[in-house]
């Protein structure tokens, strides 16, 4: 992968250093450290210099960040990919139900990043798997992966931050309230390395925001098999803790339905009713509010109206 960047200098810049303006850019150590050690990584008018070169109004400044090899360990395996979105710096995909995110012991080539792999090896573009949003094996929507560091970093930076909104659809037991904020810390549960709790002891910092879109009591055909019906819901996360929805909603007693882990005696659905539907976020690297939808699964038992 090989990503180039032109800036032209203003008065604003004059008189500073490469390397202050590349930190005022953003660009991190780590980034510097590739651009510095890449032969045609940095070059002022023309011509290469160091870091400690000083930047004049009107200077151009050009910059080539390379990338030539791809993750370690993924196996190239291609599978179904619905790439909503996709340029020189970014993937938007909107991932399937039932795919992991990131390899792991139990699930080694059968994931989101698997099938990334495969299809930038097809194009002879490698690139390392920079997942931004990574979302549970059986939580369906909208996630973000980045294609070179830099673009990583912005990112990373942004979701530290709070400025990406991701807004999740799911279905929940019983008559949720009408809207409200869950602040409740979340850490591992005793004896697994999966399962999550609220531990107000040593959990961290965990809130998420929601707002019942629709209920359905008991008696409505949708509903067969709940004692209390259902409520559609739409969460905003202001944090991202690991499996933060679920175990939220369990602990204010409306566990998601189909959630085999958080509510295992629910099994309207096959999977946790959880899709992320909507996403807003600035372009790591141009600033542009991009803003996507990915279409409710089929698999939903409560659709928005």
């Amino acid at each position: 992968m090989k990503r180039e960047f032109t800036y032209t200098i203003t008065d604003k810049e004059d008189g500073i250093s490469i390397l202050r303006f590349l930190k005022n850019n953003g660009y991190s150590k780590n980034v510097i450290k590739e651009l510095k050690k890449t032969p045609e990584g940095i070059h002022r008018n023309g011509v290469w210099t160091y870091v400690n070169g000083i930047l004049h109004t009107g200077d151009t400044l050009h910059l080539c960040l390379i990338e030539d090899a791809g993750s370690e360990n993924i196996v190239p395996n291609a599978a179904p990919l619905d790439i909503l979105y996709e340029d020189d710096d970014i993937f938007v995909i909107n991932k399937a139900a039932g795919m992991p995110t990131h390899p792991s012991i139990s699930h080694y080539e059968n994931t989101l990043a698997n099938a990334l792999a495969a299809y930038n090896e097809e194009r002879n573009t490698p690139m390392v798997f920079r997942c931004i949003n990574r979302l549970d094996m059986d939580t369906s929507g909208l996630t973000v992966v980045a294609k070179h560091m830099l673009s990583s970093g912005h990112l990373g930076d942004d979701m530290k931050a709070r400025k990406i909104h991701r807004e999740y659809l799911g279905i929940a037991e019983g008559l949720v309230e009408d809207s409200g904020t869950i602040c409740a810390p979340i850490g591992r549960a005793e004896g697994s390395v999966i399962e999550r709790k609220v531990d107000f002891a040593n959990g961290e910092h965990a809130v998420t925001h929601f707002k019942r879109l629709k209920y359905l009591p008991a008696d409505s055909p949708e509903c067969s098999g709940s004692k209390n019906g259902l409520s559609l819901v739409s969460f905003l996360l202001e944090t991202g803790r690991t499996h933060q929805i679920r175990v939220h909603m369990k602990h204010i007693g409306h566990p998601l339905i189909g959630d085999f882990l958080y509510n295992p005696a629910n099994q309207l659905m096959t999977r946790q009713a959880l899709h992320a539907w909507h996403l807003t976020f600035s372009h790591p690297i141009n600033g542009e509010k991009m803003t996507f939808e990915a279409p409710v699964p089929d698999d939903f038992i409560l659709l928005p109206d």
